[in-house]
């Protein structure tokens, strides 16, 4: 029996954000499957839901890859070795994308099991193409040290980066870190580098905004515990 296919399925990013992040395929595939490995069972069956979900919801296969489950993977694998199609899911945005997912992605290459990624949002990509920074190298670094010394340093390195290779920078921090990430980039910072913050992508309150940091100086924004990408320029 052939195996089955691992459809990549992006969740919304903000809650009231389905219609901005559903397609009609993403919609027939989600009801063509009754099994998922999921980064967190309660937002994927919330998302399920929202997404239009004919499935009665008791009747879904759920296997739970969150930080507490991450040493029994294989395990998920008997229905796509059946030949059963399984949707993989993060918490939002794309699996595999600054996400645990990427390690059932690559068992899945490893077994030979297709796998199809489906159209959705990504913080990342929505940041850089509001961004206004080169779009033709960039580096996603995900979270700066915490250490005030190691974060100061790493900064001024990702300027450096930038300029010497015309690339924009990306970084994150957890939510409820932003505005001490945020205050250290304008102290750190040269003046005429430029920042963008991109924050609540997709969100009623969405903020996407590049400025200097000597303009970001003198008005700064409140970041706290909302979902923010930081993108630095120096070209």
């Amino acid at each position: 029996m052939p195996a089955g296919t691992l459809y990549l399925i992006p969740v919304p990013l903000a809650e009231e954000a389905a219609a901005k992040s559903f397609t009609p395929y993403l919609v027939d595939t989600i009801n063509q499957i009754s099994e998922y490995i999921v980064e967190n069972e309660k937002t994927a069956r919330r998302f399920l839901k929202v997404a239009g979900l004919k499935t009665p919801q008791n009747e879904l296969t759920i296997h739970d890859y969150g930080k507490h489950n991450r040493d029994s993977i294989k395990s998920f694998f008997t229905g796509l070795q059946n030949g059963k199609d399984v949707g993989l899911m993060s918490e939002a945005g794309c699996p595999g994308i600054a996400d645990p997912g990427a390690e059932i992605v690559a068992e899945a290459h490893k077994r030979n099991i297709k796998v199809v990624p489906l159209v959705g949002p990504s913080s990342i990509l929505l940041a850089l193409m509001a961004s206004g920074f080169n779009g033709q190298s960039f580096t996603f670094h995900g979270y700066l040290p915490i250490d005030k010394a190691q974060r100061s340093k790493r900064i001024k390195e990702l300027e450096n980066l930038s300029e010497r290779n015309n690339q924009t920078q990306l970084f994150i921090e957890t939510p409820f870190r932003n505005n001490v990430l945020l205050e250290e980039i304008l102290k750190t910072g040269n003046n005429k580098t430029k920042l963008c913050i991109a924050c609540n992508l997709t969100a009623s309150d969405e903020l996407v905004q590049t400025k200097t940091i000597a303009e970001w100086q003198t008005k700064v924004p409140d970041l706290h515990k909302k979902p923010t990408i930081f993108l630095l320029s120096r070209s």
